[in-house]
C-alpha cells in the first residue's frame, strides 16, 4: 500500500471540454456551469442535434468521440484548459489520459497509471492478490490451448471474461466444455471490437451472486474515503439496468468491510478523483473482488441521493487540486435511493436494441425524483450508440418508501415512437422478490418470461383517449385549412348526414368500430358494442388530452403519427391504427413457400461473420450467421433442419431491422 503522497499544486481551469455524449454530457455540462466554468461538448454527425451538444456552451463536431487527437484539438481549439472523459469511450484509456496531460491540458480523473493498473483486469486481480483482497477462483492465459486446459481445471461453468474492458461486452457464459471453443473465439471477436484488445481470461461462474459496488473518491492530498455501496445486481447479458443505494443485503459490518478493501485497493494505486470496486458476494455474503472502475459510474446519482454530495462537483474540484470536503466519520448514508436505467430495448423480446423516433419524450417529476436525459422528443434514436436514453432516480425515507416512489414514477414515464424496456420495469417493481430486496444477477432469467407475441389488454381509458386524440385532430385540421379551400362537409368536422359518422381503430388483432355522434355541448357520444358513452375532450398541450366522461376525468399522453395513434398509460406504450381503404395493393395476397422459414434481422447491424453458403444442409438450432449491433453480437440460428435457398447478404453488410438475412426451406423428413 502507497504511503500518503504530498499534494499536488492546485489547477485552476476555467473551461471544460467534455468528452462524450448523451444523458453524462448533459450532466458534467450542469455541474461545470453550476461551479461557474464553461462546458464545451464534443458532437458527431450522427449526435448534430443531439441534446447534450445545445446545453453546452459550445461545440464542436469530431469524426468520432475515440478519436482523441481531434478531442484534444477541439479541446485547445475552445481555450478549455481541462477534459472531463465522462463513461464509456475514452473514460479508462491511460494512453489518452497522458496524451491530455502531454498537451497541457488538466484531466479530470485518476493517473494514467492508475487506469493502466485497473484497467486491465488480469493485472488488476494480480495485483489485489497482493493486497490481501479476496478474488474469485480464475486463470489467464496468451495462447488458446492453454485456457482450455484451465477451464477444464476449474470446472464449468464459468466465465470467460475481456481483460480490458467490461460492460458485459467481451463476455460468455460457457455451461459445458464442448461449447469453449466457439465462446472464446466469440468472446475475443467482441473484446476487439469493443477495446481494440483481444485479450481474455477466466473465473469461476458464481450461481446467483449479488453484485455490489463500493464508490470511493480520492483527492491529490492522499485522502481517500469510500461513500457506501450500490446494489447492481439486476442485469440482462452482464449489464446493469436497475441500481439502488445502499444494498439491502449489506449491514454495518459488511459495509465497513467492503469499504476498507475498496480504499486499500485506491491507495494500492495511488488513486485520485471518483472510482468503484466491485465486488459480488456470493450465497453465503462472502465478497470477492470483481474490478475497479477508474471512471464515474453509471450509477453514481443514487450515491449522490444518500449522500448528499455532488460526485461531478468534486470531480471537478478534486482535479483543480482541493481537499476533499469530508472525512470518512463525517459520511453519513440516509434513506434509500434506485435508479433506472431508460434504454431503446425490446425487453419481450430478449433485450434487443431498438431503434427509431422519439414522437414523444415526457419523464416524470416530482418529490424525490430525478431524471438524467441524453434526449427529448423529437430526436431519432439510431444505431450508433448505446441504447440508453436516461436515468430515473428516486430518493425517499426508506426501501418501501422509495420502492413506492419508484413505481409511481414509471407508470408516469411516457415514451412514444421507439419501443423501450419502460413495460420491463414497471413489471419488475411490482415482483414480490424484487420489493423483497432478494436481487441476484440471475434475477431477470429466472422471473422474466414474456411472451412477445401476446400484446397487453387494451384498457378503456386508452381506447376512448384514442377516439378522443383523433376526433381532436380531425377538428384541428378542418379549422387550420385555408377558408378557400374548405368544403361543408370538411368545416362541420364530425357532423355527417344522419348527424354522426363511424370510426374504425384497430388494436393488434382487434378492430373496435365505435358510432359517434356530436352532442350540442361540444362533446361526442360514442357507440361502441351497445355501450353509449358521453365524453368532451380537450388539449392540455399539443401531446396531452384530457378526456372528461359522466363519472371520471383523466390525462392520457398521445400524438398521431403516419404510423397510427400512439399513446402511453400506466408506463405502457399503446400503438393504434385505422384501417386504409382497400386498394389493389392492400387486397392482394401473397403465399409463402410450404416448410420455408424466412429470417429476418431483429434490429439494425453488421454482418460479422457467416458460417454457411446457400445450399447448404443446416440442423435444427445451427448458427447460420452473427449480427453484431452497438458491439454486442447476437447469433441468428436455423429454426428448424432444412436447406438455406437464400442469403441475400455478404460478409461485412449493414441491414436495418426486418431485413431477411436468411431463408430456410424445411428438411421434408
Amino acid at each position: 500500500m502507497s504511503a500518503a503522497r504530498p499534494a499536488l499544486p492546485a489547477r485552476p481551469f476555467h473551461a471544460v471540454l467534455i468528452a462524450n455524449r448523451g444523458e453524462i454530457a448533459a450532466r458534467i455540462a450542469t455541474a461545470c456551469h453550476e461551479a461557474g466554468l464553461r462546458a464545451i461538448a464534443l458532437y458527431t454527425d450522427a449526435d448534430r442535434h443531439a441534446l447534450h451538444s445545445t446545453v453546452a456552451d459550445a461545440a464542436y463536431c469530431v469524426e468520432s468521440y475515440l478519436d482523441a487527437t481531434a478531442i484534444i484539438a477541439a479541446a485547445q481549439q475552445a481555450g478549455a484548459e481541462a477534459i472531463h472523459p465522462g463513461y464509456g469511450f475514452l473514460a479508462e484509456n491511460a494512453a489518452f489520459a497522458q496524451a491530455v496531460i502531454d498537451a497541457g491540458l488538466v484531466w479530470i480523473g485518476p493517473s494514467p497509471a492508475a487506469i493502466a493498473a485497473m484497467g486491465d483486469k488480469v493485472a488488476a486481480k494480480r495485483l489485489m492478490a497482493a493486497a490481501g483482497v479476496p478474488l474469485v477462483p480464475g486463470a489467464e492465459a496468451a495462447d488458446d490451448p492453454t485456457l482450455k486446459a484451465a477451464a477444464d481445471q476449474i470446472g464449468y461453468p464459468l466465465l470467460i471474461k475481456a481483460a480490458a474492458g467490461g460492460g458485459g461486452r467481451g463476455m460468455r457464459v460457457v455451461t459445458q466444455a464442448a461449447d469453449f471453443p466457439a465462446a472464446l473465439a466469440a468472446a475475443r471477436r467482441e473484446a476487439a471490437a469493443a477495446f481494440s484488445d483481444d485479450r481474455v481470461f477466466l473465473e469461476k461462474y458464481l450461481l446467483a451472486p449479488r453484485h455490489i459496488e463500493v464508490q470511493l473518491l480520492a483527492d491529490t492530498h492522499g485522502a481517500v474515503v469510500h461513500l457506501g455501496e450500490r446494489e447492481c445486481s439486476i442485469q440482462r447479458r452482464h449489464q446493469k439496468v436497475v441500481e439502488e443505494a445502499p444494498s439491502p443485503a449489506v449491514d454495518p459490518a459488511l459495509r465497513a468491510r467492503l469499504g476498507a478493501a475498496a480504499v486499500s485497493a485506491a491507495k494500492a494505486v495511488d488513486y485520485v478523483g471518483a472510482g468503484t470496486v466491485e465486488f459480488l458476494l456470493d450465497a453465503t455474503g462472502e465478497p470477492y473482488f470483481l474490478e475497479m472502475n477508474t471512471r464515474l459510474q453509471v450509477e453514481h446519482p443514487i450515491t449522490e441521493a444518500i449522500t448528499g454530495l455532488d460526485l461531478v462537483r468534486l470531480q471537478l474540484a478534486i482535479a483543480a487540486g482541493e481537499p476533499l470536503p469530508c472525512t470518512q466519520t463525517e459520511i453519513v448514508l440516509r434513506g434509500h435511493a434506485f435508479e433506472c436505467r431508460i434504454y431503446a430495448e425490446d425487453a419481450a423480446a430478449g433485450f434487443l436494441p431498438a431503434s427509431g423516433p422519439l414522437h414523444l419524450f415526457v419523464p416524470p417529476t416530482g418529490p424525490g425524483v430525478r431524471n438524467d436525459v441524453g434526449v427529448s422528443t423529437g430526436d431519432q434514436v439510431g444505431v450508433a450508440y448505446d441504447p440508453q436514453l436516461a436515468k430515473l432516480i428516486v430518493h425517499a425515507a426508506d426501501r418501501p418508501a422509495a420502492l413506492d416512489r419508484l413505481a409511481h414514477a414509471l407508470r408516469h414515464y411516457a415514451v412514444l415512437g421507439v419501443t423501450t424496456n419502460l413495460p420491463f420495469l414497471n413489471w419488475l417493481v411490482a415482483q414480490p422478490a424484487f420489493r423483497a430486496g432478494e436481487t441476484t444477477t440471475d434475477f431477470i432469467a429466472r422471473y422474466w418470461h414474456p411472451d412477445p407475441s401476446t400484446a397487453p389488454p387494451l384498457p378503456q381509458a386508452v381506447l376512448l383517449g384514442a377516439i378522443a386524440l383523433d376526433l381532436l385532430t380531425q377538428q384541428d385540421r378542418a379549422n387550420t385549412r385555408p377558408t378557400a379551400d374548405r368544403s361543408p362537409w370538411q368545416t362541420v368536422g364530425t357532423w355527417r348526414a344522419g348527424g354522426g359518422r363511424s370510426l374504425r381503430l384497430t388494436y393488434h388483432d382487434t378492430t373496435y368500430t365505435v358510432a359517434v355522434t356530436p352532442t350540442p355541448a361540444g362533446g361526442w357520444t360514442l357507440d361502441l358494442d351497445g355501450t353509449t358513452t358521453t365524453l368532451t375532450a380537450t388539449r392540455r398541450d399539443p401531446a396531452t388530452v384530457v378526456i372528461t366522461t359522466a363519472d371520471a376525468t383523466f390525462t392520457i399522453p398521445g400524438v398521431v403519427t403516419p404510423a397510427g395513434l400512439l399513446l402511453s398509460w400506466q408506463g405502457q406504450p399503446y400503438h393504434l391504427t385505422k384501417p386504409a381503404p382497400p386498394t389493389v395493393e392492400t387486397t392482394a395476397t401473397s403465399s409463402a413457400t410450404a416448410g420455408a422459414a424466412t429470417l429476418t434481422a431483429p434490429m439494425p447491424g453488421k454482418i460479422i461473420a457467416l458460417h454457411v453458403v446457400a445450399g447448404a444442409t443446416v440442423a435444427a438450432n445451427q448458427p447460420l450467421l452473427v449480427l453484431e449491433a452497438m458491439k454486442m453480437e447476437h447469433t441468428i440460428i436455423a429454426p428448424h433442419a432444412g436447406t438455406v435457398v437464400h442469403l441475400p447478404h455478404p460478409l461485412g453488410a449493414t441491414v436495418t431491422a426486418g431485413t431477411v438475412l436468411a431463408e430456410i426451406a424445411a428438411d421434408p423428413a
